[in-house]
């Protein structure tokens, strides 16, 4: 028996009016602006709701009807996108999940910008042990070199990608 579908979770490919790739919406939000005619389905997931009078197929991929520009390769810098950038991982210690904070590898207080290239996720122990210094300062390396991210974060998150979802994302994933 398939599991119950969790409606607010992000599984679906939303593609604006040119076919281009915008993100990820939660199937509650795809089925609505299906029904509501703002976007159309171009692939379905082969799960359905179900209502006590009708049976509503669940998309894999929408586009959406009118265009919506983004500027490509623009990710916007947030604390949740440093942290799915660096994986959920220390970038000091290697440390995955538990509490993460964003580090500011030139400190703030001493002319550090929050710039992709300067901001890396820490737990709390190497961000308290780095505290107000470099990472040469503190005796500390980083794993990697921040920087900003080639492709869209939310594919990061994804344990597989849809096979509906392959054509659209070819461009990204090269």
């Amino acid at each position: 028996m398939p599991r119950p579908l969790d409606l607010e979770s992000p599984r679906v490919l939303v593609l604006n009016a040119a076919y281009e790739v915008l993100g990820l919406a939660s199937i509650k939000r795809s089925v609505l602006l299906v029904l509501s005619g703002g976007a159309e389905m171009v692939a379905e997931s082969g799960r359905y709701l179900h209502t006590p009078s009708t049976r509503i197929p669940v998309p894999s991929v929408i586009r959406l009807k009118r265009m919506v520009r983004r500027r490509p390769g623009r990710v916007p810098l947030n604390r949740r996108n440093v942290l799915r950038r660096d994986r959920y991982t220390c970038q000091y210690c290697g440390q995955k999940g538990g509490e993460l904070t964003v580090d500011h590898v030139l400190p703030k207080s001493r002319g550090g910008l929050s710039t992709w290239d300067n901001l890396v996720a820490a737990c709390r122990a190497c961000n308290l042990k780095k505290g107000n210094r470099t990472p040469e300062e503190a005796g500390m390396r980083l794993l990697k070199p921040p920087k900003p991210p080639l492709l869209p974060l939310f594919l990061s998150d994804l344990k597989e990608v849809p096979e509906a979802w392959r054509p659209y994302l070819e461009a990204l994933l090269r």
